[in-house]
C-alpha cells in the first residue's frame, strides 16, 4: 500500500502527472532542507540536488525560479543579465506566497503562479538528478531532459 503525502507533496506529485512525467514523489524521515542534506538522505552527490532558488526582480517585483546543481551558487550580477533587470533573493513570505511553499521544499513545478525560470546548465551531466518535492522531507527523481521539459527554461550558466 502506498504512503500518502503530505498535502504539498501531492500538489507536486499531480502537478507531475499533469505534465506527463513519471516521477515518483517520496518522502524521507531525513530532512532534504538543504542540498548537502538532501544528498545524505539520498545517497547522492550534492551536485545531483536541483536547489529551486526564488529571487525577486527588483524592477518588477516578478519572481524568478533559479534551478540550480546543489553544488553552486547563484551570481545574482549574472543572473539580471539573463532576466533583464536586478535581482534580489527573495525572502520566505514572497518564496511562500509566489511558489506556494516554504523555502527548503520549493519544487521545479507546481507553483500557484507562473514563474520565470532558467535551468543551471551543470544539471545537465547527470544521468539522474533529484529535486524538492513541496517540503523539506519531500524529493523526487527525475532525468535532466524532464526537467528541462517539465520547466520550460533556458538552460545557462549561473554560477
Amino acid at each position: 500500500m502506498a504512503k500518502v503525502l503530505s498535502a504539498a507533496a501531492q500538489r507536486v506529485q499531480d502537478a507531475l502527472k499533469a505534465l506527463g512525467v513519471a516521477c515518483q514523489v517520496v518522502e524521507l524521515p531525513e530532512s532534504t532542507r538543504s542540498a548537502a542534506e538532501a544528498a545524505q538522505a539520498i545517497g547522492c552527490r550534492v551536485e545531483q540536488i536541483v536547489k529551486s532558488l526564488v529571487f525577486r526582480g527588483q524592477s518588477t517585483n516578478r519572481p524568478i525560479l533559479a534551478i540550480v546543481s546543489g553544488g553552486n551558487r547563484v551570481d545574482e550580477e549574472k543572473l539580471a543579465l539573463l532576466v533583464a533587470e536586478p535581482v534580489a533573493k527573495a525572502d520566505a513570505d514572497y518564496v511562500r506566497q509566489r511558489t506556494g511553499y516554504a523555502i527548503g521544499g520549493v519544487p521545479p513545478v507546481g507553483h500557484v503562479e507562473s514563474l520565470m525560470c532558467v535551468v543551471d546548465e551543470d544539471l545537465l551531466q547527470y544521468e539522474q538528478i533529484w529535486a524538492a518535492a513541496g517540503t523539506p522531507r519531500a524529493v523526487f527523481r527525475l532525468t535532466p531532459a524532464d526537467l528541462q521539459r517539465i520547466t520550460d527554461g533556458p538552460v545557462v550558466s549561473v554560477k
